[in-house]
């Protein structure tokens, strides 16, 4: 898989969240560098749940090694005294009941005192509850569905945080389906959507917010369909979409079925965009299909890597490092979680005079809500629900091979 410019970014970093040094070569199989001050150091495991295997891994390995780089940064620059940072990472495949078990045996080691992961809400609804229980505190990078940091019922304006042990580095659906319906409505000047989403938590959930507010600008939804993920044969619904006389369709899922459901609309004959969220894209997108995707359209957080003279240090650090996988979508995102977790830890330790407390988990979930930092994706801090208060987007366009960026923007509700 090619090396692309995946990373969402805002803002300057400053040399305290981002102080990276040219990182040396890497064996892929998880050792990380160290810096000495030529006393005994306390380690201190930062855990990583991905899909590392299967269709999501090229999203996964971005994941699994920007945490890796974190690791190897804090070390190099001592960034918390007596402390040496490891990482290890576990395989969810993207199916919730490993997720769960990866859980249970990242609690059960007592050196892990934070978690980056998953990818997948629906994974992340397995894990919460066994983190929760051992007080052990969990950052995604990815993870966009609304319930998981504000409860059921968030959607009537019931909102209760269901874990306090839960925070994220990216943005909620509420904010990026509305984002997306906006550009549709507003900019694109379409005005009837077929919507379309594969019965997954991330998915269906993006599709309703997208959906009510689509509605609520004055669209009209020319129709509603499921997928099952892994299936491949999408023609009925291509169908459907060509006779609903729909000029658009929205799609709430991942890409390898979004490029299979764009190519196989196409071919029905019904030459209109299909447009997805940050689980879209992709390269794999483009690959997916067979016609050409041209005017597809995703959107994804924060503002594009290639746009900001911010993001080099972390592009060029990651390159050095000769990772086998491009940091993809999440890596900026995943970084930033990380490093949470690092300065978390270096409160624990500065307010029990230099020395990893007794209870360190309740410390480091302590310090997790007072962290703020200028990071790779912008402002890195938490509110009151464990959600970031970053709220940049941006849209992208299919254009012969490629992503390009068509619109970036703070959300305004």
């Amino acid at each position: 898989m090619r090396h692309r410019s995946f990373l969402l970014l805002t803002t300057a970093i400053t040399t305290g969240a981002l102080a990276l040094t040219a990182c040396g070569s890497r064996d892929d199989k998880g050792d990380t560098g160290s810096g000495d001050d030529g006393g005994k150091k306390t380690t201190v495991t930062i855990g990583v749940d991905a899909p590392l295997t299967g269709s999501l891994s090229p999203l996964g390995q971005g994941i699994k090694n920007s945490v890796d780089l974190a690791v190897r940064t804090a070390n190099k620059n001592n960034e918390v005294k007596g402390v040496t940072f490891t990482s290890q990472a576990l395989d969810d495949q993207a199916v919730p009941g490993t997720g769960q078990q990866n859980a249970t045996k990242l609690v059960a080691d007592k050196n892990v005192l934070g978690v980056v992961g998953p990818l997948n809400s629906g994974v992340a609804q397995s894990m919460q509850g066994v983190f929760a229980k051992a007080n052990l505190t969990q950052v995604s990078p990815a993870n966009t569905n609304p319930a998981l940091s504000q409860g059921d019922n968030w959607a009537n304006g019931q909102k209760n945080r269901p874990f306090k042990t839960y925070f994220r580095t990216s943005t909620t659906d509420i904010i990026q389906g509305r984002f997306a319906a906006q550009y549709y409505y507003n900019d694109a000047k379409k005005k009837k959507v077929f919507v379309v989403d594969d019965k997954q938590t991330y998915g269906a959930g993006l599709a309703t917010i997208f959906a009510q507010e689509f509605k609520r600008l004055g669209g009209d939804i020319a129709g509603t369909d499921h997928l099952t993920v892994k299936e491949t044969d999408f023609s009925g619904i291509a169908n459907k979409i060509k006779n609903s006389g729909a000029d658009s369709v929205y799609f709430g899922g991942q890409f390898p079925e979004a490029g299979l459901l764009s190519d196989q609309i196409k071919k029905a004959g019904a030459h209109i965009p299909l447009m997805g969220g940050d689980g879209i894209y992709d390269p794999g997108f483009i690959t997916a299909s067979g016609e050409s995707n041209d005017g597809d359209l995703a959107t994804s957080v924060g503002y594009p890597v290639e746009k900001l003279d911010s993001a080099k240090t972390f592009v060029d650090n990651y390159k050095n490092a000769n990772y086998k996988d491009p940091y993809a979508a999440y890596g900026g995102y995943a970084y930033d979680a990380a490093w949470a977790i690092v300065q978390a830890v270096k409160k624990a330790v500065d307010d029990n005079n230099g020395k990893l407390p007794t209870d360190p988990r309740g410390k480091v979930l302590d310090a997790m809500s007072k962290v703020s930092f200028d990071g790779v994706t912008g402002k890195v801090s938490f509110d009151q629900y464990g959600d970031t208060t970053n709220k940049q987007l941006t849209v992208y366009r299919v254009k012969g091979n490629t992503w390009e960026s068509v619109k970036s923007a703070t959300f305004q509700d």
